[in-house]
C-alpha cells in the first residue's frame, strides 16, 4: 500500500493536519503499519506540491490544515478502482531466501522451512487471538484486516510446505539453471522469468 494514497483516503472526510494523519492512518491500519510523523510531513508536502492536497489555513490549536483538491479526489477513485498487480508490491524476501536456500550447497532446505513454519505458525496463532480481540469489541475493519493477515500467513504455511516436498524429492538440492533466464511479461504486465527454450 502506497503511503502517499492511504494518507490521501484519510482527507475523503474532511481536512486534516499532519500528527492527525498519522494517528489515523495508523488506527486504520490496525496498528499494523507504523508511519512517523517525518513521513507524514515529507509525504504531506509532495501531496501539497503535486497539486493533490491544499493549505486550508489552521485550526484552532494554530495547526495548519490540508484538504484533498479535485485533483487529489481524481488520484484517489483512480488508486481505488485499480487492482494491486505483483508488480506493486516488494519482493518476497521469503520466496528468495528459500530458493537461495535450495540452491546452495552445506544448507539444509528442510531446517530452514520448519523454522519459517514454526515463525509463520506462532505469528498466525497471534493474528487469531488479536482477531479474536477484535471480535469482541465489534472492531470489523480490525477482524478484516486480521483475517487477510492469517488467510496469507496460510497459504504461506501450505507454500512452505510444497517447497519443502518438492526440494526433498530432489534429494534436498535444486540444481541451478544452465539455461539463461529472460524476463516474459504476462497480458496483466508482471515481469516472470523463464528459461529460454
Amino acid at each position: 500500500m502506497s503511503v502517499k494514497f492511504g494518507l490521501l483516503a484519510l482527507f475523503a472526510d474532511g481536512p486534516k493536519y499532519g500528527y492527525q494523519l498519522r494517528t489515523e492512518f495508523e488506527e486504520r491500519t490496525g496498528g499494523t503499519w507504523a508511519v512517523n510523523v517525518g513521513q507524514v510531513y515529507t509525504t504531506l508536502e509532495r501531496l501539497e506540491r503535486d497539486g493533490l492536497v491544499a493549505a486550508e489555513g489552521t485550526n484552532a490549536d494554530g495547526r495548519a490544515m490540508y484538504a484533498i483538491t479535485e485533483a487529489g479526489r481524481a488520484a484517489l477513485d483512480g488508486w481505488f478502482s485499480t487492482p494491486v498487480t505483483d508488480s506493486d508490491r516488494p519482493r518476497n524476501e521469503l520466496a528468495v531466501k528459500l530458493l537461495m536456500a535450495a540452491t546452495t550447497s552445506g544448507v539444509d532446505v528442510a531446517v530452514v522451512v520448519q523454522r519459517q513454519r514454526t515463525e509463520s505458525l506462532r505469528t498466525m496463532r497471534d493474528y487469531t487471538t488479536l482477531r479474536r480481540d477484535a471480535e469482541a469489541v465489534d472492531d470489523v475493519a480490525g477482524v478484516l484486516l486480521l483475517d487477510s493477515m492469517v488467510f496469507a500467513l496460510e497459504g504461506e504455511v501450505r507454500w512452505l510446505d510444497h517447497v519443502e516436498a518438492t526440494v526433498l524429492r530432489r534429494g534436498g538440492r535444486l540444481a541451478v539453471p544452465a539455461k539463461p533466464r529472460r524476463a516474459i511479461r504476462p497480458a496483466a504486465g508482471r515481469a516472470v522469468e523463464r528459461s529460454e527454450r
